[in-house]
């Protein structure tokens, strides 16, 4: 049986010198500057390295795809190849350097940054917005410029827009209500907020010992986590009950645990607990919240607590550890042995992901 499968986590890499070429020059020592060579990318701020990523070698079932295994990455022609290959329908699309964004210090050079990414996104997107959903990116140093932006992507037809999994220095975490202003307008521009692991921290490979790969990558959740937390206990998404948040490329098999969790906590220490919310926090994620996974099928065995509509499955593509390029065979086997109807598994599959960001054809 055919289903209609949305992919709720994509990448699309930017032009090189996309952020270089945005900002004044008298500021180019304070914005994002990228340069590569045989062995790497390196993504700077001026002259200061702060992300390095080695070039990995294609899997090896990418050298019989008859091109270069990235094209799709900056040509969606390729790209709607790769997806009828895969069998997926429709998908999001998340940037590559421009997840750095939120490690620059100046407003300025910040708000340059995204405008030149979120106008470049919106042209690379074209008229294909019944196939692809554009995902902004926010500035977080000036909380006016926020509200600027997302505005401004609303008015383009932009149904989401990116915050950072992780607070960078210097900015209020989620639970200070100088951010009220940018949840109300999210809540007033009908926007879902976007929290894309891996975004606040200029380098997701801070383990370099043993075991470090694993270290850095599965502790990209804790990030999401802690968000979650604040999000959730601050009372941000209680005063703001329309305002849905989605956690992107961190798992979702770890929302039923640290809901369950916040349950516990609220109820055994509701003395101490300030403010006081208006529902369980399992209920603020099944009202709310929600999260994309691969291969984690956890996610689905706990749906009780989540609820369905909370996850979303996503390839991450053309991402080395994602499913991409047999994720046809992912899906025809994500439900093994589950006990779940036709119509959630529908709802996770595509359904979902397509409602929340309202893809015009869904």
């Amino acid at each position: 049986m055919e289903r209609f499968v949305f992919s709720a986590d994509g990448h699309v890499r930017e032009p090189r010198e996309l952020f270089s070429d945005a900002i004044p020059k008298h500021k180019a020592h304070l914005g994002i500057v990228v340069r590569k060579d045989d062995n790497a990318v390196m993504t700077f701020i001026g002259d200061r390295m702060i992300h390095r990523h080695m070039i990995v070698p294609p899997k090896k079932e990418w050298f019989d795809m008859g091109r270069p295994f990235h094209k799709g990455l900056f040509d969606l022609d390729a790209r709607m190849e790769d997806m009828q290959m895969e069998g997926i329908d429709a998908e999001i699309l998340f940037p590559t350097t421009g997840m750095l964004t939120f490690v620059l210090e100046d407003p300025e050079v910040e708000m340059r940054s995204v405008e030149a990414y979120n106008d470049w996104h919106n042209k690379f997107v074209g008229n294909r917005t019944s196939t692809f959903v554009r995902c902004g990116i926010l500035p977080v140093r000036d909380f006016d410029n926020t509200v600027t932006e997302m505005t401004r992507l609303a008015a383009m037809g932009f149904t989401c827009a990116m915050l950072p999994s992780l607070i960078p220095p210097g900015v209020p975490n989620y639970n200070d209500p100088r951010w009220d202003q940018v949840f109300q307008a999210a809540q007033d521009l009908d926007m879902v907020m976007v929290i894309h692991t891996a975004t606040g921290r200029p380098d997701v490979r801070a383990e370099k010992g043993p075991g470090g790969a694993l270290v850095n990558y599965t502790g990209q959740i804790l990030d999401s986590i802690s968000s979650l937390m604040y999000l959730i206990g601050g009372g941000v998404l209680d005063r703001f009950p329309s305002v849905h948040v989605a956690f992107i490329e961190c798992g979702a098999s770890w929302l039923a645990g640290v809901g369950e969790r916040l349950d516990e906590v609220y109820h055994g220490h509701n003395f101490f607990v300030s403010p006081k919310l208006s529902a369980a926090p399992t209920e603020i994620i099944k009202r709310q919240v929600h999260a994309s996974f691969q291969y984690d099928r956890a996610c689905i065995m706990s749906r009780s607590v989540t609820g369905v509509a909370s996850l979303m499955w996503g390839s991450d593509y053309p991402h080395h550890e994602g499913t991409f390029p047999n994720s046809r065979e992912v899906v025809a086997h994500l439900f093994d042995g589950i006990d779940i109807s036709e119509e959630d598994k529908a709802a996770i599959l595509g359904g979902n992901a397509a409602t929340l960001f309202r893809l015009p054809r869904h």
